[in-house]
């Protein structure tokens, strides 16, 4: 199918607080309310046909930028503005129709431009140019009546590889995607630095008491995970402690169970990793749980991360416990640039780009075995993060994906009434009740995502725009 043009006619922003249920501890944050940020853009066929697509993320603390120096209200502030700076940029180059991947390489470009012009980096710009490219591409499908997955594997968005990297010659989107959208996703079960381990860990002043798991070893016995992603903080006694911990807790499980350590760029040099691995080898208590890690995530601050200088160092990790990037995946060619020190893999975040990740993907396929995406998740909650962060995953065939927004949010408190009503209507699959709400359903350590299949990014017509606050009326102050 030859790709489909499309233009911008609008685009407005509106915002949601969250709060969460308990605290996501994670490197040197917590968090306990964030805004969600959204978009709504109309968009125009060349035929005049009009729809609306969306986009959102949640903006949680000292992610997209660790400057010390800068709070909380500033970083909003900046990704806030990167959001208003991406819908100028977009809105212009898509005035008259183009193709969304056209339209997405000049505003990509531009957006990192304008970042360095201004002091800020990538991924604050990223992030808002994530915004614009998601929300056209859910936009075009709902305008179209095709599914991402769809869209993808006829590539009507008209995705050109090659243009991005030369090694991506003649290789087409459905080369790169799985042979069919997953029909569920196993849940890596995030394990943030707060965390109770046990039930017992939990003092009667902090027990939530909402009707949905707490501690870790409620959530094993509860939702049978299979998969943890582990919080490490880079304070070596302390994380060897409290992973002591929880390998005595998955000491009693009867399944196999998988782990991911993801070391939010705490971790000083590769000696401290290296001297950590080396000292749970050596642990009888954590030798069994040793040997079950699969990856290491970014322990390295993202300043030195890629630093040539490091390769010699990475040979002497053991390979069978490979590193990725996350904090310094902040353009096209990092996950290039991070092969060549000794790294494996790179996370796939909606709030990084679709495309990228597309691309990313294809790169890991032409290098070969080892060579990996992760899906990583940045408090994705519903509707839009989520579905459409979870139909992504689909396309592109990652089985297992740290979830983490279904943790540490009551279920869909957050959303009104109408969206409560959308969920249980259209994606009863991935929904259930608890105390008369309704709470991502984790089966047997996985969600079913079969009810995505829908027009665009798996949101359609379930975003009530009139329940949530305008951008600019929206205030810092508001999240308490």
């Amino acid at each position: 199918m030859a790709p489909v043009e499309i233009a911008i006619k609008e685009i407005q922003f509106f915002v949601r607080n969250l709060r969460t249920r308990m605290p996501f501890r994670f490197g040197t944050a917590t968090v306990l309310a964030a805004p969600i940020l959204h978009v709504a853009m109309e968009v125009e066929l060349a035929s005049g046909f009009r729809a609306t697509g969306y986009a959102a993320d949640v903006l949680p603390p000292k992610w997209f930028d660790k400057d010390p120096d800068r709070s909380y209200a500033e970083n909003l502030a900046d990704l806030m503005w990167g959001a208003r700076r991406g819908a100028a940029i977009y809105g212009a180059i898509a005035a008259t129709p183009g193709v969304v991947f056209e339209i997405w390489r000049c505003g990509y470009h531009a957006m990192l431009q304008w970042a360095d012009e201004h002091g800020l980096n990538h991924l604050t710009a990223g992030q808002g140019s994530s915004l614009m490219e998601r929300a056209l591409i859910d936009g075009l499908g709902n305008a179209i009546g095709m599914s991402y997955y769809r869209m993808l594997a006829d590539n009507v968005l008209g995705i050109e590889l090659g243009a991005l990297h030369a090694q991506l010659q003649n290789v087409e989107p459905a080369q790169v995607i799985a042979p069919k959208p997953l029909a569920d996703v196993f849940v890596r079960h995030c394990v943030g630095l707060a965390d109770p381990i046990l039930v017992s860990d939990i003092e009667n002043e902090d027990r939530v008491d909402d009707g949905l798991p707490q501690a870790l070893e409620e959530y094993l016995s509860s939702q049978a995970i299979s998969y943890l992603k582990i919080k490490v903080c880079g304070d070596q006694e302390a994380d060897i402690e409290r992973l002591r911990r929880i390998a005595g807790l998955l000491s009693g499980l009867t399944r196999r169970y998988y782990i991911s350590l993801d070391g939010n760029e705490q971790y000083a040099d590769v000696g401290s990793l290296i001297q950590m691995l080396e000292r749970m080898t050596a642990d009888p208590e954590l030798k069994v749980f040793y040997e079950n890690v699969i990856f290491i995530e970014q322990p390295f601050d993202r300043k030195r991360a890629l630093d040539p200088s490091l390769a010699d160092s990475f040979a002497k990790i053991p390979s069978n416990k490979p590193l990725i990037i996350d904090e310094s995946d902040d353009d096209l060619f990092t996950f290039l640039q991070a092969v060549e020190v000794g790294y494996k893999g790179v996370s796939t975040k909606i709030c990084k780009g679709l495309i990228k990740a597309i691309a990313n993907q294809a790169l890991a396929q032409r290098l070969g075995a080892g060579y990996f995406l992760t899906a990583e998740d940045l408090m994705n909650v519903p509707v839009v993060p989520l579905h459409q962060d979870m139909v992504h995953l689909a396309a592109l065939g990652i089985s297992h994906a740290e979830r983490n927004g279904h943790h540490y949010v009551h279920g869909l408190d957050h959303l009104s009434l109408a969206e409560k009503e959308f969920c249980h209507q259209r994606h009863g699959s991935m929904y259930g009740k608890v105390n008369g709400g309704l709470a991502l359903n984790v089966t047997a350590g996985r969600v079913n995502l079969r009810s995505l299949q829908t027009s665009g990014l798996g949101v359609a017509d379930g975003v009530d725009l009139k329940s949530m606050v305008p951008l600019e009326e929206w205030s810092f102050e508001s999240l308490g």
